[in-house]
């Protein structure tokens, strides 16, 4: 493991803005749980991490870690299970080859990751590299259903002190374009296997059998769905938009999830810049192949592995001075909407364009409405209603809006994120069948070569968790509560018929509404612009993306969201917010030596892991702890020691300094604990008293380009030199 054997409180080791901000914070944490007898370890579940993990035999012995997500993943199926688990790296394939080639950089002689595998060798590395792209992290570690909601301090700082929200106009043509036919959604069918089974599902056409996955096993009560993209479909959609998009004058914009969705969303990704740039693959489609082009990797890859071919180049300037202009990641350095996969994140990035009146960057560097395209028809509702909601009442006012809190089914990988290894990118015309073991066919699709057949599953247990957390959290608030399930899609239609038997034997189906997502999104802005608060009772993603909106809207980031997860077993996992701008911090932070990473989620997060090892452990000191950051989590709103963010103003750094004064001096100032109020007295008095000399030290340097010896698998003693710069603090922590 990579620190201590069993501590009492595992804080994870992640990547990029939040693993630097651990540099700073988690010493302090370290050192104020000492006080009380409490350990904080660390667990190593970062990208850099786990791939030197899936190759020991790659490594020499000092070089070699343990598979720490694999530890965890045990871990949290027991009552002993308590983690604060921060943003990691959800790895597309181009972020994976970044890591790849900066860890064989820095001595590590792991094997490149093999883009056509043609030998065995490079069958096995490819397997094991894309057990590690995408959402590998999430589904190990949500043993539970999620409970996510804005701290009390949050939302009262946040309506006390509003962000800027953009205007909406009633005639903005900014819309969402999706799909009215051949998608998941309407491929989709969905069915409950009464018994325990196993299932194989395999591809027939008229060369015979191929079995795609075999021995998929399912407790009984599974709810087991099957649906496909049609190919033909999705590249009609896309060619029709991008001309639509041009008569329109507006941007055009795709927002995917090609990190978490990692094998459906980056093929539906390489679709788009393949019809962007129709015209040049149908003349050059054969030499960029020979030149390893792969459009799912992105426009950015795609450029740069022609850019020595002229005629090429030419035909993608001339391509694209006839296609609309495309919505920006970043206009300055000419990074469009199709460069990068990982950077084409729906759940950050539809509701940055709804918070700003509908409006996105264009590549001359100013705003304009846009032409939202998400494909797939299952959740693209909530963004239109959304959309079409603020057309016609205007932008919501942070400062009297009420909440949306969500209550998500995730636990043992339930839905969509679960699907990985049953999504499948179809090599030829065919059906594809789910065969349970008795022969039975429980599901079957007639697709063509390049469609995308994926299944998925969500067990009885966690669905029964899920309502029953729904049933405690609504009488605790009182507040209106939706089941965010449509009835006319297979799997929301098989949820229903289970939700609706537990809240009626338990009395409380009178509580509870049930909506299709679209006419819940219409609902809960209602509610919440009339100051009133929800509950959001979702599926799997609709949890990751309206877990994201809600909070961007309300409080203008995700990452200060209270995130509980109630492990099935008695554990808790406590996350801390959302990392979607974790790549930008970490730039500013290179160049200007200014982090302006919140660590505000991380507050939220220890303060209920200290409690919650409190009342499991009745721990009295692991309590007081807790009470104690709820304290200096509140002084640090009260006082406005949040990072701002530009160079020059107070950055991350500085928070955790007056963080580290507030949780001192309300340790100090409790009365319940002698022996805890004598030890931090001092410890608080220091803080103040050397407060101007420790700002000063924090500050030496800012403005600055600063090395931390790599961007996945940075220098330990460099990092810490940048994220702890006051020799004088760091004397006090100890």
């Amino acid at each position: 493991m990579t620190d201590q054997t069993n501590p009492d409180i595992i804080y994870t080791k992640v990547d990029e803005a939040p693993e630097l901000a651990s540099a700073s914070l988690l010493p302090i944490i370290q050192s104020f749980a000492r006080a009380a007898g409490v350990t904080v370890g660390t667990r190593d579940i970062s990208l850099a991490g786990r791939i030197l993990a899936a190759f020991p035999e790659h490594l020499s012995e000092d070089q070699r870690i343990t598979d720490d997500l694999a530890a965890l993943g045990e871990l949290v199926k027991t009552p002993e299970a308590n983690v604060i688990k921060l943003p990691n790296i959800s790895a597309s394939v181009p972020q994976l080859v970044a890591a790849v080639k900066e860890l064989q950089a820095q001595g590590y002689a792991i094997p490149d990751y093999p883009e056509t595998p043609a030998i065995d060798a490079e069958k096995e590395a490819r397997a094991r590299y894309d057990a590690i792209k995408g959402s590998a992290v999430n589904p190990v570690l949500r043993e539970g259903n999620s409970d996510r909601r804005a701290a009390a301090a949050v939302k009262k700082f946040a309506q006390s002190n509003p962000h800027r929200m953009g205007d909406w106009s009633a005639d903005s043509k900014t819309r969402v374009a999706s799909m009215s036919g051949g998608d998941f959604f309407s491929n989709e069918v969905s069915a409950v296997v009464p018994n325990a089974a196993t299932a194989k599902i395999v591809l027939e056409t008229a060369e015979g059998e191929t079995v795609l996955k075999d021995a998929v096993s399912y407790p009984a009560g599974t709810v087991v769905d099957a649906t496909y993209m049609s190919a033909v479909a999705l590249d009609a959609f896309l060619a029709a938009e991008i001309e639509k998009t041009k008569a329109e004058g507006v941007l055009f914009s795709l927002h995917m999830k090609a990190t978490m969705m990692k094998v459906s969303d980056p093929i539906i990704f390489g679709h788009a810049v393949k019809q962007f740039l129709a015209p040049v693959f149908e003349q050059f489609g054969d030499e960029m192949a020979a030149l390893g082009v792969n459009p799912n990797s992105g426009l950015g890859d795609l450029l740069a592995r022609v850019k020595g071919n002229a005629a090429i180049m030419a035909a993608i300037e001339a391509c694209m001075a006839e296609r609309p202009p495309m919505y920006m990641v970043d206009s300055d350095r000419g990074i469009t909407n199709l460069h990068v996969p990982s950077d084409v994140i729906i759940d950050a990035s539809m509701p940055a364009l709804i918070r700003a009146g509908g409006k996105g960057w264009g590549p001359d560097g100013k705003e304009h409405d846009a032409v939202c395209v998400i494909p797939d028809n299952s959740y693209a509702p909530v963004y239109d209603e959304a959309i079409e909601f603020f057309k016609q009442n205007g932008k919501l006012n942070p400062a009297t809006a009420g909440t949306v809190q969500n209550l998500g089914l995730m636990a043992q990988k339930a839905e969509e994120y679960g699907s990985h290894p049953t999504t499948f990118e179809i090599p030829a015309d065919g059906t594809v069948k789910m065969i349970l073991a008795d022969g039975t066919v429980l599901h079957s699709h007639e697709v063509k070569a390049g469609d995308i057949w994926r299944s998925a599953s969500t067990r009885k247990a966690p669905i029964e968790d899920w309502v029953n957390l729904a049933i405690e959290r609504q009488a605790l608030t009182g507040y209106r509560s939706i089941f965010w399930l449509d009835e006319s899609r297979a799997h929301d239609a098989q949820l229903i018929a289970m939700v609706k038997p537990i809240l009626e034997a338990k009395g409380v189906a009178d509580r509870f509404e049930i909506m299709a997502p679209r006419e819940a999104t219409r609902a809960s802005l209602e509610t919440i612009t009339k100051g009133e608060n929800t509950i959001a009772i979702t599926g799997n993603v609709l949890r990751d993306y309206l877990t994201d909106l809600f909070p961007i809207l309300e409080l203008a980031t995700s990452a200060k969201m209270l995130s509980i997860v109630k492990l099935m077993q008695g554990g808790g996992l406590f996350e801390t917010g959302a990392g979607g701008s974790a790549p930008k911090h970490v730039q500013q932070l290179q160049g200007e030596n200014h982090l302006r990473w919140d660590s505000l989620g991380e507050f939220c997060a220890l303060g209920e892991s200290f409690k919650f090892l409190g009342q499991t452990k009745g721990n009295a000191k692991a309590q007081i702890l807790g009470d104690a950051v709820e304290v200096a989590t509140q002084g640090v709103l009260d006082h406005d020691r949040s990072p701002g963010r530009k160079a020059g103003e107070p950055d991350n750094r500085d928070s955790h300094y007056w963080f580290a004064r507030y949780w001192a001096e309300a340790l100090a100032a409790q009365s319940e604990d002698a022996a805890l109020a004598a030890h931090f007295a001092p410890v608080a008095a220091a803080l103040a008293e050397k407060e101007a000399e420790i700002l000063q030290e924090l500050h030496a340097g800012r403005g600055q380009a600063v090395d931390q010896g790599g961007y996945y698998h940075p220098d330990a003693a460099k990092t810490a030199a940048i994220m702890r710069p006051s020799a004088t603090l760091n004397a006090i922590i100890g």
